[in-house]
């Protein structure tokens, strides 16, 4: 119990002190996350938009594959990220694994579905709204997924 507190008090002293080391951690963390939340964004916003948008044959399945990947676990993905970033994996030559880059990754695959899934719902709402509109405007396919 007195390791316990002991280990408390100094992380405690840590950040009441901004240790050098401690906010370096913190930063790396941050801009890996960050890092990985705009490449997310890049990704799902544009699809959640076409999924909202056109219609296509195989819409059904591209959206029931993205509410299936909203509940993949961290865990999974971090054990595929590694097997395929590993010395004898198909990308192993990049040099990638246990760096900030392996974590953007996973955190991509992780946060991908999630926007896309949430950001498609809403479009798909708006889409319903303001779909007479646009077409009465004669709006092209192209202005309207950019809209």
């Amino acid at each position: 119990m007195v390791d316990l507190w002991s280990g408390l008090a100094q992380a405690f002293w840590l950040v009441v002190t901004f240790d050098k080391e401690l906010l370096e951690i913190a930063l790396r963390s941050l801009q890996v996350t960050l890092s990985a939340l705009l490449i997310a964004c890049v990704i799902a916003l544009p699809l959640a938009a076409l999924l909202a948008v056109r219609r296509f044959r195989a819409r059904r399945m591209v959206v029931a594959v993205l509410n299936a990947l909203m509940g993949l676990p961290p865990v999974v993905v971090g054990l595929i990220v590694y097997v395929i970033l590993s010395r004898s994996g198909p990308l192993g030559a990049l040099g990638l694994l246990f760096t900030p880059w392996a974590m953007i990754i996973a955190q991509v695959i992780i946060i991908v579905p999630l926007i896309a899934s949430i950001a498609h719902q809403s479009l798909r709402d708006l889409w319903h709204d303001y779909h007479d509109l646009l077409i009465s405007m004669n709006v092209t396919q192209r202005q309207k997924v950019a809209t």
